[in-house]
């Protein structure tokens, strides 16, 4: 059976898996990952949204990213048929007129500043975010806190200070690592970015389960 072993583990909870909708935004480095083990971990009806194509620079931490050029949605509903796939640029515009209320849980792993900030306005009660997973060697020091509770993280800092300019008053988890970045540029390992995304999942069946 596919999902003896994850039942074994949650019980009766696995069903709580199977009845969930997860909106998964980003399906990128840390984003691709996490929707690997989402559907892995018996999650149903998940729906993407991401409007970029794989580039070349992509496959050293991307699944899917192999197919130079497609569209990633549209490639990860071929490597998971069971996936809602939206290509769309996600915005803080979109983010004011997507509907939200459909879904039990939003997993936002994009990396785009104004969009996590609206994003956090509309959904911050079923909300679990991504901070920054570049630039690091280090999977053991990734963390699930409160995004008050972050430090280190230049990419968390500025979520933090976005987050207070804009009037937010709310919290949600997110996960983030206090490893310092080790380069200046877009330097990236997938160790630390499919970790990222992997935490994130693993927050995602506790939450629906709880």
């Amino acid at each position: 059976m596919r999902y003896d072993r994850i039942k074994r583990l949650l019980k009766d909870d696995f069903e709580k898996l199977q009845n969930a909708k997860v909106l998964l935004l980003g399906v990128g480095g840390i984003g691709g990952f996490c929707l690997d083990c989402l559907i892995r971990s018996g999650f149903k009806d998940v729906t993407i949204v991401d409007f970029d194509i794989f580039e070349l620079s992509n496959q050293n931490r991307q699944i899917g990213s192999e197919n130079v050029g497609f569209v990633k949605v549209e490639r990860m509903k071929e490597l998971y048929p069971t996936v809602t796939p939206i290509k769309e640029k996600i915005t803080p515009k979109w983010c004011e007129e997507f509907d939200f209320s459909s879904y039990d849980l939003v997993i936002d792993a994009i990396d785009d500043m104004p969009a996590k900030v609206a994003i956090a306005h509309k959904t911050h009660k079923k909300l679990i975010s991504a901070t920054g997973g570049a630039k690091k060697l280090d999977p053991t020091k990734i963390e699930l806190v409160s995004i008050w509770k972050t430090s280190g993280d230049p990419l968390a800092k500025k979520f933090r200070y976005e987050l207070k300019k804009s009037g937010f008053k709310g919290d949600f988890t997110v996960a983030y690592s206090p490893e310092l970045p080790l380069c200046k540029d877009l330097g990236s390992f997938v160790g630390v970015t499919g970790a990222f995304g992997l935490t994130i999942c693993s927050a995602a069946v506790r939450k629906i389960c709880s």
